[in-house]
């Protein structure tokens, strides 16, 4: 399916439709919004069976759904809006706890678009303001386009028009190769559900995985993607061995690097600054990656809001890595893949389903 940006008219505002059963939140939540001028709260609803009443009287674009409502909550209305509107934008709201995540997650596999955590209502109301500022309007903004680029995503702007993008950089080395790294965001935890479970269990190579998540959110989502996968699937811990048949993937709130270990190679988590406002950062894995592994590295950027992975994508392909990204026909925001393929650095842009048999063939296992 495709789920390119919506190119919004000339004045048009993106309408947002606020669904949450606390009038404290969804008060807080239609002032934050309304504060920005591309934005629009066409009407707010305490629970899913008023929401989905209402949405054919407000049309609107992207709706923020809480989890625990009465009557019906937000996973059976996101089914119901799943089926009924496909093309609706779903941003989901998550408590920081391990079953807010759990249940996140299994928004997300469900066709939800996005999640912040959820605002608190106790404490400062500037910050709880400043905070939905912060993280919902930028992920509300990245499903949209407008003629004139005038509404920002809040990371990047949106990568050139195909006709400006450069031509792919060649450089070969020749080595084969030793790990694959992905990097991925908004989508992602879908997008690895399809195609880490695609990979045999023969598969020779380490995989490590950059996907933007909190703590506690990306053990789980190592724990999911291990019950479908037929290689191990862990969330990385400090210094323990990169080993071949096995995907690891970073921990929220931590770099994940990698460093030579005698005669082999094991994970470094750090809390060094962020990069792209993110940590982990894809650009941290791969620059690291690059250090290590040379030119012998399969870099995958996947689905996701801003340029992460641009900058660690330039350095492997300058050492003769290969550089593979997802289209934007299958992405869910084609920011960060379209970063790397508008810089001139992916040897294939491919739809999602595609991606697995090319690392199979670039690592001579097709």
């Amino acid at each position: 399916m495709a789920v390119y940006k919506r190119m919004l008219r000339a004045g048009e505002r993106i309408r947002v439709l606020v669904v949450d059963d606390s009038v404290v939140i969804r008060r807080l939540v239609s002032h934050a919004l309304e504060e920005d001028p591309a934005i629009e709260v066409v009407g707010t609803a305490s629970n899913g069976a008023i929401a989905l009443q209402r949405i054919p009287q407000l049309n609107p674009d992207v709706i923020t759904l809480d989890i625990e409502m009465p009557q019906m909550d937000g996973l059976e209305m996101l089914r119901r809006v799943r089926r009924e509107y496909p093309d609706l934008r779903v941003i989901m709201f998550s408590t920081l706890t391990e079953r807010g995540a759990a249940v996140t997650l299994e928004a997300l596999s469900l066709g939800a678009d996005d999640y912040v955590s959820k605002a608190s209502n106790e404490g400062a109301l500037d910050r709880s303001m400043a905070r939905l500022r912060e993280e919902l309007i930028p992920k509300i903004k990245q499903f949209f386009r407008t003629p004139q680029a005038e509404v920002s995503t809040g990371a990047t702007a949106p990568p050139p028009a195909p006709a400006a993008v450069l031509p792919a950089m060649r450089v070969e080395t020749g080595a084969r190769p030793k790990v694959v790294a992905i990097g991925v965001s908004t989508g992602g935890p879908t997008a690895l559900g399809a195609i880490l479970p695609q990979l045999p269990a023969e598969f020779p190579l380490p995989i490590l995985v950059v996907q933007h998540m909190p703590p506690l959110f990306t053990r789980l989502l190592a724990e999911r993607l291990h019950s479908t996968c037929r290689l191990p699937t862990q969330e990385a811990m400090q210094g323990e061995p990169v080993e071949g048949g096995r995907i690891l993937i970073a921990p929220g709130d931590f770099h994940m690097k990698v460093a030579g270990n005698g005669g082999g190679v094991k994970v470094c988590l750090d809390q060094s600054l962020p990069q792209n406002s993110c940590r982990p950062a894809v650009d941290a894995l791969f620059c690291s990656v690059a250090e290590v592994y040379g030119g012998a590295v399969i870099a995958v950027v996947l689905t996701g809001m801003g340029q992460d992975g641009m900058r660690g994508a330039k350095v492997l392909k300058a050492q003769g890595a290969s550089v593979l990204a997802q289209d934007e026909a299958t992405s869910v925001v084609w920011g960060m893949p379209g970063a790397v393929v508008s810089a001139g650095v992916a040897d294939k842009v491919l739809p999602l389903d595609q991606v697995v048999p090319e690392i199979l063939r670039r690592a001579g296992r097709a």
